[in-house]
């Protein structure tokens, strides 16, 4: 395993089922969407920890606390569902599967959404790091096909240079392995 194909696995995990691949079809990576997507959510839940502690400091001691506190914990706990959890779990659900033969989106938490780019289709593939990204290690990658949808644009992507290249060999295989003979 070379060093740029071990930066790129260190991001992913395997896949417990390669499940909706066809025949003679493999997964080549997976990702997520970049680590830096969840910093906001956990800096909200850190501000609504620190805000339940103040307003738990300050509050007079009266005969009605116990109803205060436990308004002040339902509207935190509802705060960190929204702000926290959802974010944090719509990152999760977030998947990017590149396969020999096709680029494909899974989104969602409660229902799924997933959206197939056959390589064949792809016409171009490039990236775009800003000085963060840089540091980070994310950028923006952009894919664009023949078709309807003409450009896909997907932000926050890990190690964006590394996933374009094996993107750009791939789809130049998968034109070769078209373009043969059969028989």
């Amino acid at each position: 395993m070379t060093a740029r194909n071990a930066a790129i696995h260190a991001t992913m995990r395997p896949m417990a089922n390669d499940g909706g691949l066809s025949a003679g079809e493999f997964l080549v990576l997976r990702l997520h969407p970049h680590w830096k997507t969840v910093l906001a959510p956990f800096l909200v839940l850190a501000l609504i920890i620190a805000a339940v502690l103040v307003l738990l400091t300050v509050l007079p001691s009266s005969a009605d606390t116990a109803v205060v506190r436990l308004a002040i914990a339902v509207v935190a706990l509802l705060a960190a569902i929204a702000w926290c959890a959802v974010p944090l779990l719509r990152w999760r659900t977030t998947s990017y599967e590149l396969t020999n033969r096709r680029l494909r989106l899974r989104s969602g938490i409660l229902t799924r959404t997933g959206r197939d780019f056959p390589l064949a289709r792809i016409s171009d593939v490039s990236f775009s790091l800003g000085v963060l990204d840089r540091i980070l290690g994310s950028g923006r990658l952009v894919v664009e096909s023949a078709g309807e949808h003409g450009e896909l644009v997907l932000t926050e992507i890990p190690h964006v240079e590394e996933v374009q290249a094996e993107l750009f060999q791939l789809v130049k295989g998968e034109r070769t392995r078209l373009e043969r003979p059969l028989g």
